[in-house]
């Protein structure tokens, strides 16, 4: 295994072609393309390791296609992970179906989750059989490197001090808090949403079994997955309302979830304060510029997205693909010209804005007027119904969610790996 640390004359900066901030979806799968196309590359991870609390676990057939087409699909797909094709909810007492994988014809009809710490893991291992990829876990940016106007690397805290890391080009991954967006100085265009989740577990016996994906009532919705050994549960609510949920207390927390999904009474007793409670604070957002010379966001760093159809995961690593199958020959002879790094924002900004737009019209037409409440009897949106009762329409929606909008395949060429 290689180490964490490059080796270097002590207090003399690292040099790499590419340094890439932040070891998520994004950032491993473009290390992974860019360290495969014998690009010398660093990811920088704050954290010592990958085991946290990710929200998102779902693996989009997009996603899968990818990794097929890497030759990694067979030792991926043994990893521990639960398959979901149909999508079905109940709309107050009346049972919906929102989408049908089964009928996609793609390889993969069905969305896998899987840990995210598990996928990580997965394309770090993978890929250390590339001598020009590296990856330093525990060490963090905290802040850009600049000559005149091009950024020109950035500076780290290691375990064994600050480190300047030279780099060609900087690719900023590090997420919708990104740090390397707060000091480049690049605008938000913040787009908004209505709500706000609370994420957390619920133990879960082997022989319960439930098919539904989401559950809608007046002023409540829910959605759960099922993770095999437990349920994760997000209970949306309203914009801002979280400090009235705490005041009302766990217990009318608990009972709501367990009136809401019976099949979660068993295990809620898990669930012993707010601790347990995660906030996941949903903010849609993107950049309407995704560069400066010698700099580039791409993913949560470039655009937020809501967790609605839990696409935020494959819409990073879609970003990943893009950026290695335009750069990566550019970044074999030096930094990409500005205009060159902006072909990533090109290709990718219209299936981001039509992915938040669709987000949008779900939570403007069917989550915001859950969320209000009141004493009317919660009526199926017109769409709903119509999806529920023909069968071929559930593969729209279906395809949308797995495939998204003009996914990407990998293009980026590979050198023989040591």
């Amino acid at each position: 295994m290689k180490p964490d640390t490059l080796q270097r004359p002590q207090g003399s900066p690292l040099k790499v072609r590419c340094c890439i901030v932040g070891g998520g979806p994004a950032g491993m799968m473009l290390g992974y393309l860019l360290g495969r196309a014998g690009i010398d590359v660093v990811v920088l991870e704050k954290h010592a390791d990958f085991f946290r609390d990710f929200r998102g676990d779902t693996v989009h057939p997009s996603t899968l296609q990818v990794m097929d087409e890497l030759g990694l699909i067979d030792g991926f797909l043994k990893l521990p992970h639960q398959r979901l094709q149909k999508l079905d909810g109940l709309f107050g007492s009346t049972p919906v179906r929102i989408a049908d994988l089964s009928r996609l014809r793609t390889k993969y009809p069905f969305i896998a989750f899987m840990p995210q710490w598990d996928f990580l893991n997965f394309l770090r291992e993978a890929g250390q059989r590339f001598a020009s990829l590296q990856v330093m876990m525990n060490t963090e940016a905290v802040d850009l490197i600049r000559r005149a106007e091009t950024i020109a690397g950035v500076r780290a805290n290691t375990p064994d001090g600050i480190v300047d890391i030279e780099a060609d080009l900087t690719i900023a991954c590090d997420g919708r808090h990104s740090t390397v967006r707060q000091h480049s100085g690049l605008e938000v265009e913040e787009i908004g949403a209505p709500m706000d989740v609370l994420w957390f577990r619920v133990g879960r016996k082997a022989n319960e079994t439930e098919n539904l994906f989401a559950r809608v009532e007046p002023g409540k919705m829910m959605i759960t997955f099922d993770r095999g050994d437990y349920w994760q549960c997000a209970y949306v609510i309203a914009k801002g309302q979280y400090d009235a949920v705490k005041a009302r207390g766990l217990q009318a927390l608990l009972d709501d979830v367990v009136r809401m999904a019976p099949v979660l009474k068993s295990g809620i007793a898990e669930v012993k304060n707010f601790d347990d409670v995660k906030l996941l604070t949903v903010a849609i957002n993107r950049l309407p510029r995704w560069t400066r010379p010698g700099l580039l966001l791409i993913g949560d760093a470039a655009h937020a997205m809501s967790p609605v159809g839990g696409v935020g995961v494959n819409l990073a690593v879609q970003d990943a693909v893009a950026t290695a199958n335009l750069l990566a020959d550019e970044l074999q002879r030096g930094c990409p010209s500005e205009d060159e790094l902006d072909a990533v924002r090109r290709r990718r900004e219209f299936p981001v804005k039509m992915t938040q737009r669709m987000q949008m019209i779900v939570q403007n037409n069917i989550i915001s007027g859950a969320l209000q409440g009141g004493d009317r009897p919660l009526k199926v949106p017109l769409v709903l119904r119509l999806i529920t009762a023909l069968p071929w329409l559930q593969g729209i929606p279906a395809r949308l969610l797995a495939l998204g909008v003009r996914p990407e395949h990998v293009q980026s060429k590979a050198t023989p790996a040591r």
